[in-house]
């Protein structure tokens, strides 16, 4: 062990990791007691280098967030970084024989010979690529207070698990497409009825082009009118940003609707912005309007006309047809084909429609629903009773 303490110049921040603290310090001071209890309670005994590895990897620093940037880091902040690099590694090294935990082994993108420097300069590009913190491996985020706080569970729902609409998930995923790929795009409106699958198939979009470095950020209409500080936050980073806005409805005098059509507009769908804005709505024009509104208005065609202008100022508007009966018989049978569902295809047809009438309609989301019953039912043993 060493005698003499560890500084570090850019990777500070891993001294608020408890198990890194522990490390070293056990390193330092050749007291390693302290350091085997947070490794067995970290759960890291076989893999600890890996561990070491990820923190490195996600620590958000001056030299991850300038590659992050596509901006190539000065020469002192490299070799303050190697150095730092070196410095972790060496003091990793004075435990490879250890008997009480396995070292393991780097993971990519850090050079499996444990160099500062060529760990670096793969990083260089690895952070252009990923982008850096928390956005490396978190898919989603939430939008509070200047902070986006990552996701830590979201939705698994693949394409393949939404049936039918196929036209509508095209048109979503081609313009996405061009988003990821530096191509003219427009801001999304996706409208129809609840249940028809507006907010899976984007998270299911999400799945799919999350390793192209799509990711998203689930705001609130409350805070609408933070669209421009989000713009901000997230101006320097490599990846693409939906910002998704679920269940979309506004007042006609709500002001939240002249700071929407703002953060719409401001907009520049020419390959240098990296955000889209994408929300769903239950109604094609978003703005609530009451028949006495329209009566009492001076100027109804002009009250009409400024309604209609918010969801023209999405470029591209979506809509998710209500499910008739074929429709829905359709999706229940796919469902039950991918969930091996052994029922009698004319009875699961008659319960289907029976679901339907007792939940007060059909729809994608009724259709799943049932199916998971029938499928716990028939695991169980049991009948289908509703």
């Amino acid at each position: 062990m060493n005698n003499h303490s560890v500084k570090l110049t850019v990777l500070r921040g891993l001294n608020k990791d408890r198990l890194f603290t522990a490390f070293m310090s056990a390193y330092d001071r050749g007291a390693p007691e302290d350091f085997y209890y947070e490794l067995y309670d970290c759960g890291a005994e076989n893999d600890f280098l890996e561990h070491l590895c990820r923190l490195i990897l996600l620590d958000e620093n001056a030299f991850s967030r300038t590659c992050a940037k596509g901006d190539t880091p000065s020469a002192y902040l490299l070799d303050a970084y190697a150095d730092d690099l070196d410095a972790i590694f060496n003091a990793a090294r004075t435990f490879e024989n250890d008997e009480h935990f396995n070292l393991g082994n780097a993971i990519p993108p850090f050079d499996g010979e444990l160099d500062g420097g060529r760990s670096a300069a793969n990083l260089i590009d690895y952070y252009a690529a990923h982008g850096y913190g928390n956005f490396i491996i978190y898919k989603a985020f939430t939008y509070t207070d200047g902070r986006l706080t990552p996701i830590a569970n979201t939705s698994p729902v693949t394409l393949d698990d939404l049936k039918n609409y196929e036209a509508e998930k095209k048109l979503i995923s081609d313009n996405i497409i061009n988003f990821l790929g530096g191509l003219p795009y427009a801001n999304m409106l996706l409208y129809g009825d609840r249940g028809t699958g507006k907010s899976s198939t984007i998270h299911a979009m999400l799945n799919k082009y999350f390793d192209e470095g799509l990711r998203i950020i689930e705001l609130s209409k409350e805070n609408i009118l933070c669209v421009p500080e989000i713009r901000n936050l997230v101006a320097e980073n490599p990846l693409k940003f939906i910002v998704f806005i679920d269940d979309l409805s506004l007042g006609e005098y709500d002001d939240k609707v002249s700071s929407l059509k703002a953060g719409l507009e401001g907009s520049v769908c020419g390959g240098t912005d990296n955000v889209m804005i994408v929300a769903t709505s239950n109604r094609r024009h978003i703005v609530k309007e009451s028949f006495s509104d329209r009566e009492n208005s001076v100027h109804p065609n002009d009250s009409m006309a400024e309604q209609l202008s918010l969801s023209d100022r999405f470029g591209l508007t979506v809509m998710f047809s209500s499910t008739d009966k074929a429709m829905y018989l359709s999706i229940v049978g796919q469902l039950a084909d991918d969930m091996g569902i052994q029922y009698d295809r004319q009875k699961l047809t008659a319960l289907a429609e029976r679901w339907a009438l007792v939940k007060g309609g059909r729809s994608p989301r009724r259709a799943k629903q049932f199916a998971d019953l029938v499928y716990a039912c028939e695991q169980r043993g049991v009948e289908v009773e509703f």
